[in-house]
């Protein structure tokens, strides 16, 4: 590891946990993609009123999930070099107008155009999220990325109860609500942002310019930590396309095999969602204790066997399936994204980015890619296929340790 690099995360350690600002950058998280679960919510509502196919709801899920995904990893390698403080509230105003687009859309194309915005919006927020809750971790970094974390899994629960007692009474205009969501989020991350900024000021009174040696040291990252972090951002392709198949289209399963209603689809949806946030949650301080690695792997390997039963068993068993399986599964979620910073040290925007901007760029992919099965061989079939995703947790093996890891970068 560089000198500066060594020293970045020992002033990061050293710090104490401040449990504000992670509560605050946990419910900003919360806020933003809350906005955010406002459209895969709404797909029951515009399959009825604009009669839009799988495929049309995929390109709409593609479009959000395409643009963050892109930018992301982008937006993080810039503010690695230059953090942008004020970019935060400044992305959630962009979210905004989103919000305020897709509640007045007419057409399918105004639809799209609203999404790029809310889309544009979460690339800006996550990396710099992110990186508020790295400053602010102290020597817990498992925790603290699971606060931050699971506010964003708990805004993504709330989409069955906004479906359920916002939009299925109100239709599309209904989103419109969400503009004061997006106004508090905004008033709360200028708090975050002069934060941040009086942070950074005091990183760089205490932190020594790099020298010459330390510039050569980080140009390379060896062939060792690149085959992982490929890998880990393989295993966290799998899971995005599983939690994006049931988070878009299992309420249409529900609707055709149990002829469900969509408020109550929702609610097994909402089992799902709130125990993947509490998954989350719980995650983080796992890993602080019994390691990263072994946590990525028992979610998956232990969530597949259940994954795989969820579309062969009656209404009660899939319930207690879903809440188990959420739990499960989503304990790993912020688990690989402090793996991933911790392979690649002093790229903390850039290791969010590309863990959490790409899992939704593949959970856009995955959107089409089962949307157009659905259509295809219906959507039953598409359900059970899905069930085999988490299966390929037993490449987690494959993963050094988090001593090697260490080595790696020493």
């Amino acid at each position: 590891m560089s000198n500066t690099a060594a020293i970045a995360r020992t002033m990061a350690q050293n710090r104490e946990t401040s449990y504000k600002i992670l509560f605050i950058i946990g419910v900003c998280h919360l806020l933003n993609d809350s906005i955010q679960a406002i459209i895969p919510a709404m797909f029951p509502i515009l399959e009825k009123s604009m009669g839009l196919s799988f495929t049309q709801l995929g390109l709409i899920a593609f479009a959000l999930n395409m643009v963050s995904s892109i930018l992301q990893p982008v937006i993080g390698m810039v503010t690695d070099k230059k953090p942008m403080p004020f970019a935060l509230p400044i992305g959630l105003t962009f979210t905004l107008c989103g919000v305020l687009g897709l509640a007045l859309a007419p057409a399918f194309e105004w639809i799209v155009l609203s999404v790029l915005f809310i889309g544009l919006g979460s690339a800006i927020f996550h990396p710099e999220g992110s990186r508020v809750a790295y400053l602010a971790a102290g020597s817990r970094r498992g925790l603290a990325q699971s606060i931050y974390q699971v506010g964003g899994n708990s805004g993504q629960a709330m989409a069955p109860l906004i479906t359920a007692l916002i939009l299925v009474p109100l239709g599309q205009i209904g989103a419109a609500w969400f503009t004061a969501v997006a106004a508090v989020a905004v008033g709360l991350l200028l708090y975050i942002a002069f934060w941040y900024a009086k942070t950074l000021e005091t990183n760089n009174a205490l932190q020594k310019k790099p020298n010459k040696k330390d510039s050569a040291n980080q140009k390379g990252i060896s062939k060792a930590i690149w085959f992982s972090l490929v890998l880990i951002l393989f295993l966290i392709f799998a899971r995005s396309w599983y939690i994006s198949g049931m988070t878009n289209y299992y309420a249409f399963y529900t609707i055709e095999t149990y002829s469900f209603s969509i408020k109550q689809s929702q609610i097994f949806l909402f089992t799902f969602l709130v125990a993947g946030a509490l998954g989350t949650f719980f995650g983080g301080p796992l890993a602080d204790r019994f390691g990263k690695k072994l946590i990525i792997f028992l979610s998956m390997i232990i969530s597949a066997p259940l994954t795989i039963l969820i579309p062969f068993v009656p209404p009660f068993a899939a319930f207690i399936l879903l809440l188990l399986t959420g739990f499960i599964l989503m304990s790993s979620f912020s688990v690989t994204v402090v793996y991933a910073q911790e392979l690649v040290p002093g790229k903390i925007g850039t290791m969010a980015g590309l863990t959490v901007g790409l899992a939704f760029g593949m959970g856009a992919i995955g959107s089409i890619v089962i949307g157009y099965l659905a259509d295809r061989i219906g959507i039953s079939n598409t359900m059970i296929l899905t069930g085999f995703l988490p299966l390929l947790g037993m490449l987690t093996l494959l993963l050094p340790s988090d001593q090697k890891v260490n080595e790696l970068n020493s």
